[in-house]
């Protein structure tokens, strides 16, 4: 194992390496862009044997990933907001198709107002396109990740695409030291791809066909079914890597201080890592807050939630992501958890983040300083909050 100094972007790009996919379809978009250019440079340089190939479009990208899964060889791609969006057509039919694909997106806001930066909006806007989600906290879970989701996609009981997310700048473009494992226990990790659906000369099959009325609940259902299987083989693989290169994951979700907390925040990506840091500071004060890290937005770990936030006084949720005219979507997922499983207690919704937008350390106080007022008053419900924007200035109840 070495330690380098790389940005998310980089570490996906190692993480990729060691995955020795059989063929990368790139096209750029920023601040996704650093993941193929640094595969091309591994291709060039003869440290990855593997076929690239710079597509017209991320539509494009998408198609060609589709045709290589479905010759029976291991395909990654990557992309990003508007990119991620043009592909939407493909999405549907990767997952429909059961393409075990692994797709790399640097999460980033979508247009208009034309923005660069980085939210959720771009994946969370796709959370039923049929793909497992994943989300990184940073450069070393990215790198991690890359060779966890072939390993998970791949598997005979899920057969599903894989989208492992990456905050835009805040994670691509920020560097850390990272441990990169040795090609050997790479391979030992990750089995060679393996796959019966493919075209074949000897035992013909009908692939991307058409399916009416009579049949095509039984593909969604089965399409379905392979999602629900992840959690099984999430744990199974992250035993495996644990055994193999040492470091531990927690599954669907990350706790981070819920056993005993009264008050507790719900995210996912990077700001979790400034949120622990209040958690911290609160608990140094005698304050019993804590984090509840979302690592798998699909599928959805509804039960794990409901653990996490059992006994907890109140909760928030605090997204990069808004469903207009509604609220956030996390927000909507979180509370449906809490209603399948009778869990009761207040859970309010901030918004923070788009566009790239920090969110401060003062902020994440404040959330806490809320789920105290919330959790003494016994209050069921509060309104969502706009990070940034003065209460009063909300339109939350129709009035302009």
């Amino acid at each position: 194992m070495s330690r380098k100094f790389l940005s998310g972007d980089e570490a996906f790009a190692y993480g990729v390496r060691l995955s020795k996919p059989d063929v990368i379809s790139a096209y750029p978009i920023t601040p996704q862009t650093v993941v193929v250019e640094k595969l091309s440079d591994f291709v060039e340089d003869g440290s990855l044997k593997s076929n690239f190939i710079h597509v017209e479009s991320e539509h494009s990208a998408l198609s060609c990933a589709m045709g290589v899964s479905a010759a029976g060889s291991r395909a990654f791609t990557a992309t990003s907001s508007q990119g991620l969006l043009y592909m939407a057509e493909c999405l549907v039919y990767a997952s429909g198709g059961r393409f075990p694909i692994v797709m790399m997106n640097a999460n980033r806001s979508t247009a208009l107002p034309w923005n660069i930066y980085g939210d959720q909006r771009d994946s969370l806007a796709l959370l039923d396109s049929g793909w497992i989600q994943a989300y990184a906290k940073d450069g070393q879970e990215a790198l991690d990740l890359a060779l966890l989701s072939f390993y998970i996609a791949e598997h005979k009981k899920v057969q599903t695409p894989f989208m492992v997310n990456l905050d835009g700048f805040v994670l691509t473009h920020t560097y850390e030291v990272v441990d990169v494992p040795e090609q050997e226990k790479a391979d030992e990790f990750l089995p060679a791809f393996e796959t019966d659906n493919r075209f074949d000369f000897k035992h013909p099959v009908n692939m991307a066909f058409s399916a009416g009325p009579e049949t095509n609940t039984y593909f969604k259902f089965k399409e379905h079914q392979g999602l629900l299987n992840v959690p099984e083989v999430v744990k199974e693989a992250e035993e495996r890597f644990e055994k193999i290169f040492g470091r531990k994951y927690s599954g669907l979700v990350e706790k981070y201080l819920c056993d005993d907390a009264d008050f507790v925040i719900v995210t996912l990506g990077s700001i979790s890592g400034l949120v622990s840091q209040i958690v911290d500071e609160l608990r140094a004060k005698g304050k019993k807050a804590g984090l509840l890290r979302i690592r798998y937005m699909r599928p959805f770990p509804v039960n794990e939630i409901a653990q996490a936030l059992q006994g907890v006084k109140a909760a928030a949720v605090l997204e990069k992501d808004i469903s207009f005219g509604a609220e956030g979507t996390v927000f909507t997922n979180v509370n449906s958890a809490l209603k399948k499983t009778g869990l009761t207690l207040p859970v309010c919704n901030y918004i923070g983040g788009l566009g790239g937008k920090d969110i401060s350390p003062d902020e994440i106080h404040q959330i806490f300083e809320e789920l105290e007022r919330l959790g003494d008053n016994g209050s069921s419900s509060s309104p969502i909050h706009f990070l940034g924007i003065p209460q009063e200035e909300h339109n939350l109840g129709g009035k302009k």
